[in-house]
């Protein structure tokens, strides 16, 4: 199947509205953040954009079940065994930083089929940039084809983290402060863009620990499909165990082994 003939119009359509929703919103004075139950932001942006999506799925003809942030979706804590194909989608990845004014928001979305991730778009309207992957079709970002870098030792790289805030357990908050050590260079960023960085061969490594599975739908497969790799900490290929770690594929071992 050419997941890319099949779902590429719909990423396309959703993608373009809900940059025009949440420009709208952006550094605007009507911005209203909200606190959810675990303290996480939400704003109106995030929940019109959810709600436009679900309409677009609904209204394209495909066979579609929906896993949203904002509004949930059947099976939400495991990988789908339905048989259906669903889409995983983040409406703003990054609403902290999108009700501060910083540019590094998106939205994500990404296609599950048997439990795989066939399909996935990340779009940053504040960046004016999109990455997208269709399984066995490569990589792009706003239409030329992407590829990981070639950096081999974990010496010469530039890795991204969450950081080590308090969140963090000790005992990881040691090892990323292990893991940046040992790299040449080392920010502390999170979220969707650095690994979309990986992808593109801008830097070599990208460590999130604290995510959802709609926080990662997309990413893994973009990187994959860009030569890299993205597992979670144990090495295991999966959106739902709340780490994703994703490297150029010639470092990822070395990483994993500090980590793990």
């Amino acid at each position: 199947m050419e997941y890319g003939q099949v779902y590429g119009a719909l990423f396309e359509t959703i993608a373009n509205e809900a940059q025009a929703i949440a420009m709208r919103y952006f550094r605007a004075e009507e911005l209203r953040v909200d606190r959810k139950g675990d303290g996480t932001a939400v704003t109106q942006a995030d929940r019109a954009v959810e709600e436009m999506a679900r309409a677009k799925v609904a209204a394209s003809g495909l066979a579609l079940d929906v896993l949203g942030e904002e509004m949930g979706g059947d099976d939400s804590a495991a990988a789908s065994t339905s048989g259906r194909a669903r889409m995983i989608i983040d409406p703003i990845d990054g609403t902290e930083e999108f009700s501060r004014g910083i540019p590094t928001f998106g939205t994500l979305m990404g296609i599950e089929l048997n439990g795989e991730i066939v399909a996935g778009m990340a779009s940053a309207p504040a960046l004016g940039t999109r990455w997208w992957a269709y399984r066995g079709e490569g990589a792009f970002r706003n239409g030329k084809r992407i590829h990981v870098s070639n950096v081999d030792k974990l010496s010469r790289a530039m890795i991204f983290t969450t950081g080590t805030g308090p969140k963090k357990n000790p005992a990881m908050r040691t090892k990323l402060r292990q893991l940046a050590d040992t790299a040449k260079n080392g920010r502390a960023i999170g979220g969707f863009w650095q690994h979309m960085l990986v992808a593109e061969g801008a830097i070599e490594v990208a460590v999130d620990l604290t995510s959802q599975p709609w926080d990662l739908a997309p990413l893994g497969i973009i990187v994959e499909e860009a030569g890299g790799r993205s597992t979670n900490v144990r090495g295991e290929r999966t959106i739902y165990t709340g780490d994703l770690v994703s490297t150029n594929g010639k470092l990822h071992d070395e990483v994993l082994k500090i980590l793990a």
